[in-house]
C-alpha cells in the first residue's frame, strides 16, 4: 500500500513573502486550538485541493485580533501560541501557513479591499473555505453572502461549512478556554481532538517535593499569553529529549507553603534525570482534584501519595 506523501508545511510571517499560487485553496481564521471545529474546515481545503490539483493556504493573524484591538483587556490567554499552532497544523497537512501581523490598519480595510488585496492578488484564491460564523474586513462587516457576491468579480468559488456539519453542538474556542479555565480537561480534550498541552522550559525551584518523596520539575512558561488550566493536580504524560513518561502535574501557588507565584510543576513517574535548562512539553490527560492547603507537610506527603495512585490509574500503570 501507497501512503500519500505528507509534504512540509511552508511557513510565511508576511504576506508580502508569498508568491500567488496559480491554484490556491484557501481558509481564514485565528484557529485558535486548532480543535476539531477547525479540523472540519482544514479537511474541507485539503479534499477540494485534492480534488482539483490545487495546494491548501491557511491564512491566521497574530498577534490575537482582541490583542490589538482591546489592549486593555489582559485577561486575554490562547489555547497555543503561534509555534504551537503551526506544528498542529503542518501535523493536519496544511501546505502554506501565512501568519499575518494584526494591526489597526490591517483592521480597518474593508471586506472588499481584503478580498482583492489579499485573498485574491496576494495568495491567487481559486476557492475558499470558511466556518459558518466567519467574520473579516472593517467592523467584521464581510460574512460568506459577501464572499457570495464578490466571488464572480473575483473569479473564486466559496464553500461554507455549515454549523451542524462541524458539530451538533458548535465547538469554538470560547468554549475550549472556559472548560480549561473550569479544569475540566476531559471536556477541554474532547473539543480539541488531541490532549491539551504546555511548552516551556525546566527551571529550578526551592527543591522542596524532592524533600518529600517527591520532586518537580517546574516548567517556565515563555508566552504569557498563553492559557494554563485551573489549578490542581493532573494525570499528565511528558515529553522529553528522553522520551514519553507518565507523570503528576500541578498547578497552583503552593498554599501548603504560603506560596504567592504560580507554578506548574511536574512530578515524573520512574525518571532521575538532569533536565534543567531543557523543552518539555506536559500533555493534560485528567483531572485529578483541586488545589487545597495542609496543615503541614506531611500532611501534603500523604495526600500526594494517594494522587499518585489516582493518576497511574487514569494512565493505565
Amino acid at each position: 500500500m501507497i501512503s500519500r506523501i505528507i509534504r512540509k508545511m511552508k511557513i510565511y510571517h508576511n504576506i508580502d513573502e508569498f508568491t500567488p499560487l496559480p491554484n490556491a485553496v484557501v481558509t481564514i481564521g485565528t484557529f485558535d486550538g486548532v480543535h476539531v471545529g477547525h479540523r472540519k474546515i482544514i479537511a474541507g481545503i485539503k479534499e477540494l485541493a485534492e480534488s482539483c490539483g490545487g495546494e491548501t493556504v491557511l491564512l491566521t493573524f497574530f498577534p490575537h485580533p482582541r490583542m490589538i484591538l482591546h489592549p486593555e483587556d489582559e485577561s486575554i490567554k490562547l489555547i497555543n501560541t503561534i509555534a504551537e499552532k503551526a506544528e498542529l497544523l503542518e501535523q493536519l497537512g496544511v501546505d502554506h501557513l501565512i501568519i499575518t501581523p494584526f494591526s489597526r490598519d490591517f483592521s480597518n480595510q474593508t471586506a472588499e479591499d481584503y478580498v482583492r488585496d489579499i485573498l485574491v492578488n496576494k495568495i491567487g484564491t481559486k476557492k475558499i473555505v470558511i466556518g459558518y460564523d466567519h467574520r473579516f474586513g472593517k467592523d467584521r462587516e464581510g460574512d460568506f453572502d459577501t464572499l457570495l457576491r464578490l466571488c464572480p468579480a473575483y473569479g473564486f468559488e466559496v464553500v461554507e461549512i455549515p454549523e451542524q456539519d462541524i458539530n451538533d453542538v458548535a465547538i469554538s474556542s470560547t468554549r475550549v478556554r472556559k472548560a480549561l479555565l473550569q479544569g475540566d480537561i476531559e471536556l477541554a480534550n474532547t473539543f480539541l481532538g488531541y490532549p491539551f498541552f504546555v511548552t516551556g522550559t525546566v527551571g529550578r525551584g526551592d527543591q522542596v517535593g524532592r524533600q518529600i518523596g517527591y520532586p518537580t520539575a517546574n516548567i517556565m512558561i515563555d508566552e504569557p499569553y498563553k492559557l494554563i488550566p485551573a489549578d490542581g493536580i493532573y494525570a499528565v504524560k511528558v515529553k522529553t529529549i528522553d522520551g514519553v513518561f507518565n507523570g503528576m502535574g500541578y498547578i497552583g501557588t503552593r498554599p501548603t507553603l504560603n506560596g504567592i507565584t504560580r507554578s506548574i510543576e511536574v512530578n515524573i513517574f520512574d525518571f532521575n534525570k538532569d533536565v534543567y535548562g531543557q523543552k518539555m512539553r506536559m500533555e493534560f490527560h485528567n483531572f485529578v482534584r483541586h488545589d487545597i492547603k495542609f496543615t503541614s507537610l506531611a500532611g501534603l506527603k500523604d495526600q500526594l501519595a494517594k494522587d499518585k495512585v489516582d493518576v497511574m490509574k487514569l494512565l493505565g500503570e
